[in-house]
This record gives C-alpha cells, sequence and structure tokens, in this order.
C-alpha cells in the first residue's frame, strides 16, 4: 500500500471543528486507500500548537489523549542517522532558516523511511523542495 507522510496541520484542523479545512482533514486522517505515516516530530509540533495558551489552549491531558488515539491508527516513524545526512543536503540545497529548518527536519524522516509523498495545508512550506511530491488537498 502507498505510504503518504501527515503533517501536523493535518492533524490539528482535524480536532478543530470551527476550521475551514476541518473536513478535508479528516476525510485525509479517515482514508484508507493509502497508509497514514507521520514523524515523531510532528506530534511534538501537534502537542506544542494545540496546548499553547495564546492557541488552542488545551490541557495537556486532553492533548496527549488525542495523540494516543492518533497514534493507533497511523505509522510513527523516527529520526535515523540517514535522515540527519537527508536533512543537512536539504538544508545545503535549498538554505531554509529559523523555524523552516524543522519542515525540512520533517521530509528528510520521510524520506529516510522510503516515503515522498505529504498530506499538508502548508504547501508554501514544501512546494519548492523537488525530492516530495504534495498531496493535492
Amino acid at each position: 500500500m502507498n505510504r503518504i507522510l501527515i503533517d501536523t496541520n493535518v492533524f490539528v484542523y482535524g480536532i478543530d471543528r470551527d476550521s475551514k479545512y476541518y473536513r478535508q482533514a479528516k476525510n485525509i486522517i479517515d482514508q484508507r486507500e493509502r497508509s497514514l505515516v507521520t514523524t515523531s516530530k510532528n506530534l511534538t509540533e501537534f502537542l506544542t500548537v494545540v496546548t499553547k495558551p495564546s492557541g488552542y489552549n488545551l490541557s495537556p491531558e486532553l492533548a496527549l489523549e488525542i495523540v494516543e488515539e492518533i497514534i493507533q491508527g497511523i505509522e510513527v516513524i523516527y529520526p535515523t542517522q540517514e535522515s540527519m545526512a537527508i536533512l543537512l543536503e536539504l538544508v545545503n540545497r535549498y538554505s531554509p532558516s529559523g523555524l523552516k529548518i524543522h519542515d525540512f527536519e520533517i521530509i528528510s524522516i520521510g524520506l529516510a523511511h522510503g516515503i515522498q509523498d505529504v498530506a499538508t495545508f502548508n504547501i508554501e512550506d514544501f512546494k519548492l523542495v523537488k525530492e516530495i511530491s504534495l498531496l493535492k488537498l
């Protein structure tokens, strides 16, 4: 089965019924045509975003419950030495800076695990990276 890397924002919008992206996010998360994969980095980012007082302000307990639900139906992949080498290549090739490096780390982990397809609502964060293919949402 084809694998697709799910970016953090898909999970965030998937719990935000007020988001204009909610239905699309749920459709991605609930679909079964592809095997869903995310990185440990995405889960950390999810916890950061949803527990921020200036954001969703969920309690850490509720946020952890949601992460537990997420990881029940999705493969979680982790950084490796290979993903670090890929990250360094990507940073050298594309020269991202600041917070953009987090996005490149996510891509590098996916690539190290043989995943090139990415589902994200933040197309701008990834559109220049030729090594991946973005899912049309």
